[in-house]
């Protein structure tokens, strides 16, 4: 029987290759085209979603499609079920497609499906799925709560039990940062990788935000957040409240120090770079206030504050100008502007030494005259003789 068996193979095989010898050029392709081609697509799911499986047949000739599992074990014979896993369901069926969900896709599912068309011989197209599992919500941690300006930090973010292994980014505000990453994977085809980034802080990081940020392809706009605390030193300044132009002698000088840190400063000084501060300066808090300045004043004063960080300080130069120069105003008796002066018993002087006009009502002075639109007065030569002459 096995010779038999053999010998007609023998002669099947001669048979069409005698055939195929004798056909015109390009028949050979032709009967490729038209034969039975059976072909699927590999399946790429999230854990717990639907997968679809299609098998296909090009030019089918009524031969039966059937669906096996990664165990070979029938999923799918024409149109019916004989494996009673109910999370598969027909979707289609045809002579050129059978095609079927998997739905609550679990990692347990994942291996090569069989695409099989009974032909002689059988064909077998292979469909492998791919199940992504996402990981869980990252987990950043900081190796301080807490943290100075100028030293180092530290960072650690981990997620765990992903498939395939997650990809982590760390973003400092808008600045990209290098991390190490590490990567374990577990028994049951998982993932945990774990990053560490390491950076050192300035006083402009405080508050700043520091994202996990999780690229995996089951998971979109995962990450984890952390805000920095970073204490520093504190920041003076010096406001001048009084005067607002130039320190002249006679003035009163009034300076208010402003100074912010992390944490509040505790405390704040006055002092005199070099010098005692005037003995009559009084400090309240955080101004100092000098009155009736000197140009003995002058030198540099300095606002000095100090927080659990360090100290900083900011420095004010005095320098006093001279008084301004005036020119004192004389004293006058009132007038009453209702008085009627006729220009006969009015006096015009004029003091060169001085420098100012004075008019005289009956050997009286006055300020506060109207004597119509206009007065002309001639500069008549000292102790000149007769009137004094004016115009009115």
């Amino acid at each position: 029987m096995a010779i038999t068996g053999s010998g007609s193979l023998a002669i099947s095989f001669f048979v069409f290759v005698i055939s195929a010898a004798f056909l015109p050029k390009g028949a050979a392709e032709t009967l490729t085209v038209e034969g039975q081609n059976l072909a699927t697509d590999n399946v790429t799911v999230i854990e717990g979603e639907t997968a679809t499986i299609s098998c296909r047949v090009r030019n089918n000739d009524d031969s039966v499609i059937q669906l096996l599992n990664p165990n070979r074990q029938t999923i799918y014979f024409k149109d019916v079920r004989p494996l009673k896993d109910s999370r598969f369901q027909l979707v289609n069926f045809s002579d050129n497609e059978l095609r079927v969900s998997l739905s609550n896709v679990s990692l347990s599912d994942e291996g090569r499906y069989v695409c099989q068309l009974y032909t002689d011989p059988p064909q077998e197209a292979y469909a492998d799925i791919t199940v992504l599992v996402p990981p869980g919500s990252p987990i950043i941690e900081s190796r301080e709560d807490v943290v100075s300006e100028g030293n180092e930090t530290e960072l650690t973010c981990t997620a765990i039990g992903g498939k395939p292994a997650a990809y982590i980014r760390w973003m400092k505000g808008e600045e990209e940062l290098t991390g190490e990453t590490t990567v374990e994977e577990t028994y049951d085809r998982m993932f945990t990788v774990t990053s560490r980034v390491r950076f050192s802080v300035t006083k402009e990081d405080d508050g700043m935000p520091v994202d996990c940020i999780i690229d995996h392809p089951a998971v979109k706009d995962l990450l984890a957040q952390r805000h920095l605390e970073v204490l520093y030193k504190p920041e003076v300044k010096i406001v001048v409240t009084y005067p607002e132009g130039l320190t002249r002698e006679g003035d009163n000088l009034d300076l208010t120090c402003i100074a912010e840190g992390k944490p509040h400063p505790h405390q704040i000084n006055w002092l005199r770079v070099d010098e005692d501060v005037p003995p009559h300066a009084v400090v309240t808090g955080s101004d100092l206030y000098i009155e009736n300045l000197n140009k003995s004043y002058n030198g540099t004063y300095r606002c000095v504050a100090s927080n659990a960080v360090g100290e900083a300080y900011v420095d004010y130069i005095l320098y006093v100008h001279d008084a301004p120069t005036t020119i004192p105003t004389p004293t006058t008796n009132p007038v009453n502007t209702q008085d009627q002066i006729g220009c006969d018993s009015v006096r015009v002087a004029v003091r060169e030494a001085e420098g100012l006009l004075h008019i005289y009502h009956r050997r009286r002075p006055y300020t506060n005259l109207s004597i119509g639109n206009s007065m002309t007065v001639w500069n008549l030569p000292r102790r000149a003789p007769g009137p004094s002459p004016t115009s009115m």
